[in-house]
């Protein structure tokens, strides 16, 4: 009697296991599926945990009511957990192109999870109660809860979204969740009512999505297409982002989290205004620093200057980077800039690699994504500026990418106010790109005597830019803006003004 009864528990720990380890990896799915629309992720998961936890608290208040057949029910109710978390995915990717659809069905199923598996636990807490010891009950149960939680959390980043994907990741945690369900079918056969109907509904929900499973990437190409609307030929998820190239005639377009990156019809323009006003006003071009920029397009621009001896990217995605070494449509855009010889790749967070670099540059280019979360907006703060400036030589130069001055004045601004506190020397500069608009750069020194009008070298070739400084350095009333914030660490004013701005579009 007492092995049987030590059975029964272990069975059912072992789902309290699986339900916190699947509930998590559901959540993340989630967050992470909604920052790759919506942007700004800090804000996307801070809303989906509070709503996960405040719907396992409604489904904890509820636990109470269900009284009768409560081993039926858990079961049940962990086909259930299988089928909408496992499913979540799918139907998020298939609405991906609607986004008030997306938000709405986002949260609900974030809801409907969240109050199945807060239904979980005090059912089956009600379930052991008379079989052990209420202290040894809710010690073993909380610790298999939050050891569950803690598997899911490093699974999720480091194995599951490189290997699997997000899509596929929550069809095989839902196949996990219903695999116990069939489980405690088969081993607690004596304990339910009318067992066999229950292993019907579990083996058919199992089988439902295995052919899901092996039917995904289908599923992902057919989403995938009808949002951006041209051919992809290209997916990819890695840790940090989810790539994707696009072709369309003779344009090739790259997108991360759903953002365009470059169109391949103009990306010169925007690349030529980044590093060549820099590079020419340098005293000196030898040793170059590029942070950001995986794709080596601006690392293109700058081995056309022959003075260059060293340049040394520094990207945080290993898989961008990869990418943009190998893949032979992507070399031909960049020249194969990531494998020459002067070239060497750091795939580091810039902000902690900033930090330990003792090594000093001729000029730096810097061309982080736009800052819409706070990860990014401490990219932009007066710490980062002032880590940065003890990279740069007396007489170096920086660049910084700064947004749109047409569409988002006040983030543009901003950038520039907050360089100021730090440069003796700042200015600013923009450039007309088709596919994005009217785009802004801001310049600095540590020179207070820098002339950002001189020029001491120059390439041929250039399709775009002729060195004259002065043509991009008018601004019209409509991308001025004033009584601007500086961004700090403490306030990331910043990332508000740009969720304002960009949101209004």
């Amino acid at each position: 009697m007492g092995r049987k009864i030590l059975r029964f528990e272990f069975l059912l720990l072992l789902a309290v296991f699986t339900i916190a380890t699947c509930g998590l990896v559901y959540e993340l799915v989630a967050g992470t599926l909604a920052s790759y629309l919506l942007g700004d992720s800090v804000k996307q998961f801070s809303f989906i945990i509070g709503v996960y936890l405040f719907s396992m608290g409604v489904g904890s208040y509820f636990a109470k009511f269900l009284k009768r057949h409560m081993l039926n029910t858990f079961v049940e109710i962990e086909i259930l957990v299988g089928l909408v978390g496992g499913l979540s995915s799918v139907v998020l990717f298939l609405l991906f192109e609607s986004v008030s659809y997306f938000q709405f069905i986002l949260y609900f199923l974030v809801f409907v999870t969240g109050c199945l598996v807060g239904l979980e636990i005090p059912l089956l807490m009600n379930i052991l109660k008379d079989r052990v010891a209420f202290r040894d009950l809710v010690s073993n149960v909380f610790t298999f809860d939050y050891i569950g939680a803690l598997l899911a959390s490093i699974l999720f980043p480091l194995v599951l979204v490189p290997y699997l994907g997000v899509m596929r990741t929550s069809l095989f945690f839902g196949m996990v969740n219903i695999s116990i369900a069939i489980v405690l079918c088969f081993l607690l056969e004596n304990e339910l009512r009318k067992p066999w109907v229950l292993k019907v509904k579990a083996i058919t929900s199992f089988v439902l999505l295995l052919g899901v499973f092996i039917f995904s990437p289908a599923i992902l190409e057919y989403s995938e297409g009808k949002l951006y609307g041209e051919n992809i030929i290209y997916s990819h998820t890695t840790p940090y982002q989810r790539i994707v190239l696009t072709h369309n005639k003779s344009d090739y377009r790259l997108y991360l989290n759903n953002n365009l990156q470059f169109s391949s019809a103009d990306e010169y323009r925007y690349h030529e205004a980044l590093v060549h006003p820099a590079m020419s006003m340098a005293r000196q071009a030898e040793n170059i620093l590029v942070m950001g920029g995986g794709d080596g397009l601006a690392v293109r621009e700058i081995l056309k200057y022959p003075s260059v001896k060293k340049v040394t990217l520094v990207d945080l995605d290993a898989g961008m980077t990869k990418l943009f070494e190998t893949n032979t449509i992507l070399t031909g855009f960049n020249h194969n800039a990531l494998n020459n010889p002067k070239v060497t790749v750091r795939n580091s967070d810039a902000y902690i690699w900033a930090r330990e670099a003792k090594e000093q540059y001729d000029v730096v280019v810097v061309d982080f994504p736009d800052p819409s979360n706070y990860s990014l907006g401490k990219l932009y703060s007066v710490n980062f500026y002032h880590t940065l400036q003890h990279l740069l030589k007396p007489d170096a130069i920086v660049v910084v990418q700064t947004t749109s001055p047409y569409f988002a004045p006040k983030s543009f601004w901003c950038i520039n106010q907050t360089m100021k506190q730090i440069f003796p020397q700042v200015d600013a500069y923009h450039a007309y790109v088709p596919s994005f608009g009217e785009w802004g750069f801001t310049i600095a020194s540590n020179n207070p005597a820098t002339d950002f009008h001189t020029v001491h070298r120059k390439v041929d070739g250039l399709r775009f830019y002729n060195y004259d400084f002065g043509k991009l350095n008018y601004f019209s009333k409509d991308m001025v803006s004033k009584d601007i914030e500086v961004n700090r660490l403490d306030n990331q004013i910043l990332v508000r003004y740009f969720d304002e701005e960009w949101g209004k579009l």
